[in-house]
């Protein structure tokens, strides 16, 4: 829960369809688009170099300098990867007001040595990497830590055990996801051709 939110400096964008996005990639810039509380989707172009590590660092909640809209708070609601799946072309904002309620995914992070690694062949297993959560957009944290210090061998830790970090957020995923557990590796024995 950060209290300075980066800022997206935006620009209308006048052409659409795919070659001209793939051009305003390729001059630098990330084709995005602005929805939202009450006024027609916004086609803009956001600096890629600004902007594309803000998103892969988990930010979720900008301020928007942008000519006639400046002011306002946008949430990062998708983003779409190029066919390897590993460079954003595209994302999704929607205007949102630091009061209202979303849903949203947050990263989980695991905190802490568990007890269970200390047994041969135990590996740690995070199955859940993302929580979905509702909480008011001033409130959405960057990340949900998550001590697994106690862990023993075949024992995990669900979604509805996790401690959100305020008593005001509700947890959407289902309760019963796996976000760590502890399990032996087991090693296959390959039986030799008679």
């Amino acid at each position: 829960m950060k209290g300075n939110r980066p800022t997206i400096k935006a620009e209308p964008r006048s052409k659409m369809g795919s070659r001209y996005a793939a051009r305003y990639r390729q001059s630098g810039h990330l084709p995005a688009v602005i929805y939202g509380h009450g006024t027609k989707p916004e086609s803009v172009n956001l600096s890629a170099e600004a902007v594309i590590p803000q998103i892969e660092a988990g930010e979720k909640v900008f301020n928007l300098e942008m000519a006639g809209a400046s002011g306002q708070m946008l949430l990062l609601k998708e983003v779409q990867f190029d066919y390897l799946g590993t460079n954003i072309i595209h994302a999704d904002f929607a205007r949102v007001d630091l009061n209202e309620r979303v849903r949203t995914k947050v990263h989980v992070e695991l905190t802490g040595d568990a007890k269970g690694l200390k047994s041969a062949g135990a590996i740690l297993m995070h199955p859940t990497s993302e929580l979905e959560i509702e909480c008011r957009v001033a409130d959405l944290p960057d990340v949900i830590q998550v001590n697994v210090s106690d862990l023993e061998m075949n024992q995990s830790i669900t979604a509805d055990k996790v401690k959100l970090p305020s008593a005001d957020m509700k947890l959407v995923t289902d309760p019963h996801a796996i976000v760590a557990q502890i399990v032996e590796q087991k090693e296959e024995v390959v039986a030799e051709a008679a």
